[in-house]
């Protein structure tokens, strides 16, 4: 009986599961802490790394396409259009067919590009490109150069931003809608950075819609046809 007893005052072993060190909670509580702080600094970092990588793309200009000019193709080009200019006043269809090296030197002659201009703030509201905003782009265009091969057309802008040189490239297919001309965009890029192909087919299609910039793309009332074919410009007179 004595024995019995004693067994049950006996002190019994503390549970080590049941021992809640509140130490250790706190430990983990600092990590956990520290984590996240690490986290949201990686996430910043890296927002600032893909805003300067982005920068430096649209800053870095394109390399300019290699397109010849020269005085005698200039003279080629101006001679087709008089051909074309003088069948017309008679009545007559004509059809003007003008290679890569006679568009380049003919653009180059007639073309007025900005110079030493003073910088343009190119900007407006909304999506669409307002009239202002394509005239103060077309008066800061520094050169053009325009390629040709197959049915297709790639032309390469430099143009100032601020002082800054930028380049535009846009590929597509050049043609003619009910006295307007049509762009089809196929590619495109600002500097090295290439613009994604459905935000580049809802700007020219905005900027070809809209009313301000329509009458701008309004093609002469005696051309029938304008496309590229076999890596020349050719307009077609009815």
């Amino acid at each position: 009986m004595t024995t019995t007893s004693q067994r049950n005052l006996a002190p019994s072993e503390p549970d080590q599961n049941l021992n809640h060190n509140p130490a250790q909670k706190t430990d983990k509580e600092p990590e956990k802490i520290s984590s996240l702080r690490w986290a949201f600094r990686f996430l910043r970092w890296s927002t600032y790394l893909v805003a300067l990588v982005t920068l430096a793309l649209l800053l870095h200009k394109s390399t300019p396409p290699a397109v010849q000019a020269s005085p005698q193709a200039a003279a080629r080009a101006e001679e087709k259009v008089q051909q074309v200019e003088q069948a017309r006043s008679q009545g007559q269809k004509a059809t003007l067919r003008l290679d890569e090296s006679e568009l380049n030197s003919y653009l180059a002659n007639h073309l007025d590009l900005a110079k030493d201009n003073a910088p343009t703030a190119v900007g407006g509201e909304g999506d669409a490109p307002s009239a202002q905003d394509v005239e103060q782009m077309r008066s800061s265009v520094r050169d053009v150069k325009i390629q040709m091969e197959g049915d297709k057309v790639r032309a390469y802008v430099i143009f100032d931003v601020h002082g800054k040189d930028m380049t535009l490239v846009l590929e597509g297919k050049l043609g003619a809608e009910n006295g307007f001309l049509r762009f089809v965009p196929v590619s495109g890029q600002i500097g090295s950075l290439p613009i994604p192909q459905s935000t580049l087919e809802t700007a020219v299609r905005k900027m070809m819609e809209s009313p301000e910039n329509r009458e701008k793309l309004r093609l002469p009332g005696d051309i029938a046809e304008l496309k590229i074919e076999n890596g020349e410009l050719v307009a077609v007179y009815q």
